[in-house]
């Protein structure tokens, strides 16, 4: 299946009715704020800061209010991306706010879907790595017990599939 057809239903993307993605990973102190800060990079350089609300969230609240982990900060820094978030953990209204709730790992994903209320809940839910060309296993590896290669790994692993993302995206922008 294509990425494309993954997505849940598009829709026009506008001003008005902004589209809505939220990272999810376990923590919130790495891949999911990397995946938030990086989409938020790619959306401003392009000039849509107004078309998309980006948000990352956590599937635990062991981090809550915390920033994101110093290393992960560090790497996108180096790669000119600022990870502002504070942790948090993912509501279940989170699925009525969010067109596209993004998992990060098979383990997240399972935990969301669990969460998720309805079909079309359900729906929403995705792996970051379904836009990624060379996807591997389809998860984004927790750099977390590991060094720094381990989070530049992930940068280049989340910033390839949110160009990725954000390519199939913008033909639904309507300035």
């Amino acid at each position: 299946m294509s990425p494309l057809q993954s997505l849940p239903p598009l829709r026009p993307i506008t001003e008005e009715n902004p589209y809505k993605i939220v990272f999810v990973c376990l923590g919130n102190i790495c891949r999911s704020p990397t995946g938030e800060g990086v989409m938020q990079h790619l959306i401003n350089e392009n000039g849509f800061q107004n078309y998309f609300e980006i948000d990352s969230a956590g599937t635990s609240a062991w981090h809550e209010g915390e920033p994101a982990n110093s290393k992960s900060r560090s790497v996108a820094e180096s790669h000119g991306v600022k990870l502002l978030s504070r942790a948090r953990q993912f509501e279940k209204r989170d699925f009525e706010h969010f067109d596209l709730i993004i998992a990060m790992d098979l383990e997240n994903k399972k935990n969301l879907l669990a969460l998720a209320g309805t079909e079309d809940h359900k729906e929403k839910v995705q792996l970051l790595r379904n836009y990624d060309d060379t996807p591997e296993d389809g998860q984004v590896p927790d750099p977390y017990y590991g060094g720094l290669s381990g989070f530049e790994n992930v940068f280049q692993i989340v910033q390839r599939s949110c160009k990725a993302l954000f390519e199939k995206l913008k033909p639904q922008i309507s300035p």
